[in-house]
């Protein structure tokens, strides 16, 4: 299990919640000068965890299965 599907899963649920929000919950303009912040950061969320996953499933960690102790002593 790599950490990036983690980060990019909890990233993208909290961008998909963001971005309902922004949709649908009162866009609370006067307090972001007309910026609908839930929306924008909500989007930016989702583009980062879905980042963050292709980045795993393009680059997986390779754990070798033989580790030979002789490399790692000291010439």
């Amino acid at each position: 299990m790599d950490i990036r599907n983690i980060i990019g899963s909890l990233v993208g649920v909290y961008g998909v919640i963001l971005t309902l929000m922004g949709l649908f919950a009162d866009q609370e303009s006067d307090k972001t000068g007309d910026v609908n912040a839930n929306l924008w950061a909500g989007l930016a969320m989702i583009v980062v965890g879905v980042v963050f996953v292709t980045w795993a499933r393009l680059r997986p960690v390779v754990v070798p299965e033989h580790h030979d102790r002789a490399q790692d002593e000291p010439a």
